[in-house]
């Protein structure tokens, strides 16, 4: 049986370019973001840290959805099970993070929506490290894992950083989408920009659209192999 990545070295994960190494990086920023938040009390740093928190959670999670889950799918055993079961996780997380970007800082609904989130962020964590990344790593050799590191990175680098309820979790939906909403997002972090809703709303009906397109076309040039 696989070890779980937390035991592991960066050499028995395939380096440091490796998909699991880099992953593992990600989740130990998690934690250590997630541990300063409930350290701070509240006020500007806190949601600051908070938003930190949002940005690699997001980022992270489409990588995984564009780039490894297609890779664990195709490669291991059992893989179309365990994917669901963490895209299922992200699906929770992305509807409590909805909720905590409604309510105002103090609001007690809005403390018990973090702790929630925080919890399943970290059970996620370790979904991914024990049980779906080491069969990976047993399914695949390490030129493999450190090439699709890179694709990871480069996915992730410019993946949306909050939640969006119409995002597909699988590709070709979600790559299609991808590409404006973090247009969108990363404009929102850099300067404070709020769009209007009924504006977004309005893309993303045209972006569906194309993501049903996209899907049929997908759907007849298998059929056609």
């Amino acid at each position: 049986m696989a070890r779980t990545l937390e035991e592991q070295t960066v050499q028995q994960l395939g380096g440091p370019r490796s998909v699991l190494a880099r992953q593992r990086r990600d989740h130990a920023e998690m934690d250590r973001l997630m541990e300063r938040y409930q350290a701070l009390q509240d006020g500007p740093e806190r949601e600051a840290v908070l938003k930190q928190t949002v940005q690699l959670v997001f980022s992270h999670a489409f990588a995984e959805e564009t780039v490894l889950w297609p890779a664990v799918r195709r490669s291991v055993e059992g893989g179309e099970e365990l994917t669901s079961r963490v895209e299922e996780e992200h699906q929770q997380i992305n509807d409590l993070v909805g909720e905590i970007e409604r309510l105002r800082p103090g609001d007690p609904e809005r403390a018990d929506r973090v702790r929630r989130v925080f919890a399943l962020i970290r059970q996620d964590i370790r979904d991914e490290e024990d049980l779906v990344l080491p069969r990976l790593q047993a399914a695949l050799p390490t030129g493999r894992l450190r090439r699709l590191g890179t694709a990871w990175e480069t996915v992730r680098r410019s993946a949306p950083t909050h939640p969006h309820p119409v995002v597909p979790r699988r590709p070709p939906g979600n790559a299609v989408l991808g590409v404006p909403l973090s247009l969108y997002d990363r404009m929102r972090d850099a300067v404070g920009m709020r769009v209007p809703r009924a504006v977004v709303r309005k893309v993303l009906a045209g972006l569906a659209g194309l993501v049903v397109s996209v899907a049929v076309t997908a759907v007849l040039r298998r059929r056609r192999r």
